[in-house]
């Protein structure tokens, strides 16, 4: 960025010519703030030539920022000629974001600096046994976590939710969120809200996790790539250079409700043998490989997870309800990528952690189904796909609302 005049223009009244000075220098100390966020401590001279402001103009900002507690000392550094010179770098602690993960089994709390690191972290099972019951929870893992992490309630200036579902900013009411009973009622999130006593998003839980991968895991520097949620429930989220696509309803994404109708895999019971009809999440979930592996023979209490341990024992009819699951998956991978030609696609959530038993088969049969041939991978981020792309999405709204609150400025 290049300094430009602060000369008002002629017709100007002197109180646009005082806005636009307060503009101007709002802009410089936001550009130096980002410059030491994205690319670490740097003195004066250092900003100065990377910015294109002049050595005075920069020492104003830095005087200002580090002033609101935005910016501060980071050590010095002592050139080949010259004096020594002072770093400055971010001041992390200007402000914190918390991250919510709610799941059927678990719910995962993390409270994070403006650096984005994590300070606080809380993982607790989910035992509501009502939605008000989760909701209660949430806020009161929330209070301990913050509390952890040596704050108070007011030094967390954003937070973000996750969840199963689709949020509706018109009703404030969650649609879809199938394996949650009673989450969608009216008045839930406002009462959610209320207790967090911070500014609160919703968010769908593949969305975020999609945003997680991006940030911090597998997708970081794809072009377009999706991310596959795979437990309790499915489903996708798209994240196009580095933006969420969530469609015109916020319901991009919601592949579990896709309609069925397909032959049955080799091995595969059905009454009659006709083709089976239902949702996609029917088929491909958790809960699709405890059936497949019960209808394989399996008995006894089954959990997704002991299906893919036995399956790594070698257990027959593990193997073959595992190897159902990754053929199915194939299959939606080759579906959304007829439509959005990804070149990457991310399998996560509880049955993506145990990719390393299913990209073989879904490679080897994506490549019998479509030319269309993507890369598939594992998520890197595995459980904390989710609440990491909480703070994530937490972080780029928190970061310029902090410098709001602390600086006066409009950046």
């Amino acid at each position: 960025m290049t300094e430009q005049s602060s000369e008002p223009h002629a017709a100007e009244h002197p109180a646009d010519h005082r806005w636009n000075r307060q503009r101007l220098r709002s802009n410089n100390e936001w550009l130096l703030l980002e410059r030491l966020r994205t690319a670490g401590p740097a003195s004066r001279a250092q900003l100065a030539r990377d910015s294109g402001l002049s050595k005075p103009t920069v020492s104003t900002a830095l005087a200002a920022l580090e002033q609101a507690g935005l910016v501060r000392e980071a050590g010095t550094v002592a050139p080949d000629r010259g004096r020594i010179a002072v770093l400055y770098e971010a001041d992390p602690s200007a402000g914190y974001v918390l991250g919510v993960d709610i799941g059927r089994a678990w719910l995962r709390l993390a409270v994070a600096d403006l650096a984005g690191t994590v300070v606080a972290r809380s993982d607790v099972p989910n035992r509501g046994r009502s939605a008000s019951a989760v909701a209660r929870a949430v806020v009161g893992a929330a209070a301990e976590v913050t509390a952890a992490a040596g704050l108070r309630a007011e030094d967390v200036v954003q937070a973000v939710v996750g969840t199963p579902g689709v949020f509706d900013e018109d009703t404030d009411r969650v649609r879809y969120a199938v394996n949650l009973p009673g989450w969608g009622r009216s008045g839930l999130i406002a009462g959610m809200r209320q207790g967090l006593g911070t500014s609160v998003t919703v968010h769908n839980d593949a969305n975020l996790a999609a945003l997680g991968e991006y940030a911090f895991g597998a997708g970081t520097g794809s072009r377009l790539f999706l991310y596959i949620l795979i437990g309790t429930g499915l489903g996708m989220g798209v994240v196009a250079d580095g933006e969420l696509f969530r469609g015109a309803h916020g319901a991009a994404g919601e592949i579990g409700f896709l309609p069925l109708l397909t032959q049955p895999m080799p091995g595969e019971p059905t009454p009659d043998g006709l083709p089976r009809r239902g949702m996609l999440e029917d088929a491909v979930s958790g809960d699709a490989v405890v059936r497949t592996a019960r209808e394989l023979g399996m008995t006894g209490p089954l959990t997704a997870k002991q299906v893919f341990d036995e399956a790594r024992a070698g257990t027959e009819a593990a193997v073959a309800a595992v190897r159902q699951e990754a053929q199915r998956l194939a299959h939606v991978v080759a579906a959304v990528s007829s439509v959005l030609d990804p070149d990457l696609v991310v399998l996560g959530g509880g049955v993506g952690h145990s990719a390393d038993l299913l990209l073989s088969t879904v490679e080897q049969t994506l490549h019998q189904l479509t030319p269309l041939r993507p890369r598939v991978a594992a998520s890197v981020l595995g459980e904390d796909a989710v609440l990491l792309g909480a703070i994530a999405t937490a972080l780029r709204t928190a970061r310029p609302q902090v410098f709001d609150r602390r600086s006066g400025g409009d950046a």
